[in-house]
């Protein structure tokens, strides 16, 4: 039996799915495929009411997972996101944070075990394409949760044998470097932050390269919902022809394919859709 054409998109908190996939989760519902985002924590690391930060006085985790699961599904529904599955472990904050020492935080869970729930979900749903990040967390971000996000990715889709494509977002260093320019051309004040030459992807590891330019603004909303993160967002501060240069494409490098593809891919679901 056939199976529905499914996207499922694997991302580590709110607001993660907005920048690197928000353009393909809004493209392919529109084409009528079936798309899923699974959220892996409840982000209860991101900042507070006032701007208060994690470890400060007053920072409240269980207020900041509710507003921030709040903004997720106004973001979800700005996308048109078919189904969003919460697998609700506790975030466990940027790499050296005190926060990564709590025993719940997601990246302290045993990969198996999560893997496991991620697989039950992938059973369910049945998705020919996967994406989640690559193996530093994306581009060398190296956040635990999202390092954390790959491993149990990777280990569901093994396990389960299920999807005919896995994808790693992808952030093209030639990319990275067009847009820094354009940013300073613009005069927006990057607070001294300057990307290293092997920060993001190396540009040969690019399989894939999506045109989103159709839905740059209901990225943009999506990224807009997730206000009480705003101060963290430097590109909403991105002048709006830079906005709509830097999130027109969204790139893979692709990991898995049990079809006969291109190489060199402007769609996900090359070789997956009906001749």
């Amino acid at each position: 039996m056939d199976r529905q054409l499914t996207l499922m998109v694997v991302h580590a908190h709110p607001d993660d799915e907005c920048l690197s996939t928000g353009g393909i989760l809004a493209r392919y519902t529109d084409e009528g495929i079936r798309t899923v985002l699974v959220t892996c924590t409840n982000g209860e690391q991101g900042d507070d009411q006032g701007g208060v930060k994690p470890g400060e006085p007053g920072h409240d985790d269980a207020a900041v997972a509710e507003r921030r699961l709040a903004e997720l599904r106004e973001s979800v529904s700005h996308l048109g996101i078919d189904h969003l599955e919460l697998l609700g472990y506790r975030d466990s904050g940027m790499d050296g944070w005190d926060a990564n020492a709590h025993p719940d935080a997601f990246a302290n869970v045993p990969v198996e075990t999560a893997a496991a729930k991620l697989a039950a979900l992938m059973e369910h749903y049945r998705p020919q394409v996967v994406v989640t990040y690559d193996e530093t967390g994306g581009g060398g971000y190296g956040h635990p949760d999202h390092v954390q996000t790959h491993r149990i990715t990777v280990a569901a889709t093994e396990s389960t044998g299920i999807p005919d494509k896995l994808y790693y977002t992808a952030i093209p260093r030639a990319a990275i470097k067009r847009m820094f320019e354009l940013m300073r051309d613009s005069g927006v004040d990057l607070g001294g932050f300057e990307p290293s030459d092997d920060f993001g992807t190396p540009d040969e590891r690019v399989t894939s390269l999506v045109d989103v330019t159709p839905f740059v603004e209901r990225k943009l909303k999506a990224l807009k919902a997730h206000e009480s993160q705003g101060e963290n967002i430097f590109l909403l501060r991105m002048p709006e022809e830079a906005q709509h240069q830097a999130f027109a494409h969204e790139a893979f490098e692709r990991k898995l394919c049990k079809v006969d593809a291109p190489d060199q891919e402007d769609d996900l679901f090359a070789g997956l859709r009906d001749t």
